[in-house]
């Protein structure tokens, strides 16, 4: 038997701790009849990828798998794409242990020539750019420019890598003792544990990846159990590199499985650094575990993100960029906006026109051109946003637009906008992953300030206005406490060059650009007494 699994929401779940909630058992067919989009000549491209009707899950310097054997699902109309043998916990041991072991060769690599590499990774990305993209939209139902654009961010972080390996340095510091010169060296930590989320299949081990390569670690990759096929397909494109250059493929070693396979790299002592991305109650377990081995941990958790509407703000500009950040994804980001801020002033006018907005907006498959908005993940993403609409109503909540699943083949809801509740309820301050957000009135920015910032979580946010002073006081002391603080842009849509990532339940871990590349390796501080004296410091005589 095999076995169709489509995991909770995603970031919720089943990338580390949570069971699969649904599972629903098929009959295997032959060969000729398997009943998979992949033997279907639509989607026959699919090949070119080096998938087949069944794929090995893990991949550590050759291909293998021996544990259960899963079907990923296209959201768009529920249909099985090919199957995956995931990996087992003897799989697991023989990935780690391949990891730490190529990790020996590849830190020897100077880092110029390792960002070398990590350019030729990116450069065969571009040239599978559209297949990848199109996977991501096949498998996991973002749009096709969204999936297009993923493959494009871990290409543009590959090129800063690049960069980065010429860059990155400690300090010589001054000396008390005369004959001494005191430094930081900067050494990579060995193998990088990198668990990842649904809605980002590619781009967070894209941010991981490219900096721990050219830091001098070896990675070690657990995609989300629903996209197993982009984890497969990505690693296909990143170790042909790794092998052209005469280096040991399993630098970058990757392993499809459930939650028995995250507890294991969350235990490891051999894994000095996890970087998770999910949900707060599963990072909350991953921190502990990994602290109780006194490990590094890197999280990327949830995000309740907030746009602020002042009375002087562009509107046409305030629409177009909620209108992304609300429906993007179907609402399944990470930096997705829930809550909307405005002004009392511009209240009714920018909710009309919003509402006019989500009107137009081309529902369908994600793969066709001029859909802007295409199926949740998973039937439960579904289950999650019809408890929500129950719960908002017993709220006494008013659906503006939207409120219902569609009728339709697929996982498909209506985007969402939600009035009448108060900005301190019980639902405006939930996180819920699906295409819901909720509009409140405020009479002013020190009140709407407070209102961002009174949530669990603190990843992003952004206002809107054009008055000088109001945006720096959004972003100085006593303003937006998110990692991300935005002014006159969408909450969606963060550059790689600078650090991504959120305080307070958001994890506190920064990904991507600027200085985030120190996570990924140790600080050694450093003295060299190269005098025939042993002066001791602060003076101290010991004769």
């Amino acid at each position: 038997m095999a076995t169709i699994l489509r995991f909770g929401v995603c970031r919720l779940a089943g990338t580390f701790a949570l069971k699969p909630q649904s599972q629903i058992s098929f009959l295997r067919y032959s060969s000729g009849m398997s009943g998979l989009l992949i033997e279907d000549a639509k989607y026959s491209w699919l090949k070119d990828l080096g998938l087949a009707a069944e794929n090995k899950g893990v991949f550590h310097g050759s291909w293998s798998g021996s544990g259960e054997v899963v079907t990923s699902v296209c959201p768009t109309n529920n249909q099985p794409i090919a199957r995956v043998t995931q990996g087992s916990i003897a799989d697991y041991e023989k990935a780690v242990t391949a990891a730490k072991e190529a990790w020996t060769s590849w830190t020897d690599v100077p880092a110029p020539q390792r960002g070398e590499i990590v350019r030729q990774i990116g450069h065969a990305l571009r040239e599978k750019k559209s297949l990848l993209g199109r996977l991501e939209s096949l498998e996991n139902g973002k749009i096709l420019p969204e999936g297009e654009g993923e493959v494009q961010e871990f290409i543009d972080i590959c090129d800063y890598a690049v960069g980065l390996s010429r860059m990155f340095a400690g300090k010589v510091l001054p000396s008390e003792r005369p004959g001494h010169m005191l430094l930081e060296q900067w050494n990579p930590l060995g193998v990088v544990g990198v668990i990842t989320a649904f809605n980002f299949p590619s781009a967070v081990f894209g941010w991981n990846t490219s900096i721990a390569l050219v830091c001098g670690n070896s990675v070690l990759w657990k995609g989300a159990p629903s996209t197993p096929l982009t984890s497969i397909a990505v690693t296909k494109v990143v170790t042909s590199v790794l092998k052209s250059n005469g280096m040991p493929e399993a630098v970058c070693s990757m392993i499809c499985g459930g939650a028995d396979i995250g507890t294991a790299m969350a235990k490891d002592t051999r894994i000095p650094l996890l970087s998770f991305t999910g949900s707060t109650a599963v990072g909350h377990k991953v921190a502990m575990m990994v602290q109780e081995r006194f490990g590094k941990f890197l999280l990327e958790l949830g995000g309740n993100n907030a746009i602020v509407v002042c009375e002087d703000a562009d509107l046409n500009m305030v629409v177009q960029s909620a209108l992304f950040a609300c429906v993007g994804t179907a609402g399944q980001r990470c930096t997705t906006t829930r809550r909307l801020i405005l002004h009392e002033n511009v209240y009714d006018e920018v909710l009309e026109k919003l509402k006019k907005a989500y009107a137009q907006v081309k529902i369908g498959d994600p793969l066709e051109a001029n859909t802007l908005y295409g199926p949740m993940h998973s039937p439960q993403g579904v289950e999650l946003y019809k408890n929500a609409i129950s719960k908002i109503k017993e709220q006494g909540g008013k659906i503006e637009y939207g409120g219902k699943v569609m009728d339709r083949q697929g996982n498909f809801v209506e985007p969402t906008i939600v009035s009448g509740l108060s900005h301190d309820s019980e639902m405006v301050h939930t996180e819920t992953f699906a295409p819901i957000v909720y509009v409140l009135k405020t009479k002013g920015l020190d009140e709407a300030i407070k209102w961002n910032n009174e949530v669990s979580h603190g990843l992003c946010s952004s206002v809107f206005t054009r008055d000088v002073s109001r945006m720096f006081k959004w972003l100085g002391s006593k303003g937006s406490d998110c990692g991300l603080v935005n002014v006159n842009i969408p909450t969606s849509g963060a550059e790689i060059g600078g650090a991504f990532g959120g305080e307070k339940h958001t994890g506190g871990g920064r990904e991507s650009g600027s200085d985030a590349w120190k996570q990924y390796m140790r600080r050694s501080t450093c003295t060299i007494n190269y005098s025939t004296e042993l002066p001791l410091a602060q003076g101290i005589k010991f004769e």
